[in-house]
């Protein structure tokens, strides 16, 4: 087969429709099952709703991957980033998740996720020099 490849910022919701449907796909035939889907914990303003931080991730295959955390610095140190943290942890146990992967960068907030359990399993060298990408994890049990 000859095929032509594209780099791109923006793919087509076809394109990202065909990639994660061919995943699941492939997934559910080598374990016998596929049940990724997203999870989100959003922080909203209590007087107009408007979303102001929160977590995206997803679960799958029995882990639950946290992919984005914010809060805007005026929440921060509220014990707010803790809440949603368990809420998120929670709702990966409800869905049987064993375990939590994130990655953080070393000036974002390894030592935050360290204080909620989380340890450090690998660091990759990364961009502005001196600075890592955090690899950690939480056993759920």
């Amino acid at each position: 087969m000859t095929a032509r490849l594209t780099v791109t910022e923006a793919p087509s919701a076809e394109a990202v429709a065909v990639i994660e449907h061919g995943l699941g796909d492939y997934n559910r035939e080598q374990a016998g099952y596929w049940d990724s889907r997203p999870l989100a914990v959003l922080v909203r303003d209590p007087e107009t709703d408007a979303t102001s931080g929160g977590i995206l991730g997803r679960t799958s295959l029995g882990l639950c991957f946290i992919d984005l955390v914010f809060l805007p610095k005026a929440l921060r140190g509220s014990g707010l980033g803790s809440a949603m943290m368990r809420q998120a942890e929670d709702e990966a146990r409800r869905r049987r998740c064993r375990a939590v992967v994130l990655y953080t960068i070393s000036f974002q907030a390894p030592e935050f996720y360290e204080r909620l359990g989380y340890r450090r399993f690998g660091t990759i060298a990364c961009d502005p020099p001196g600075t890592s990408r955090v690899f950690m994890t939480k056993d759920l049990a």
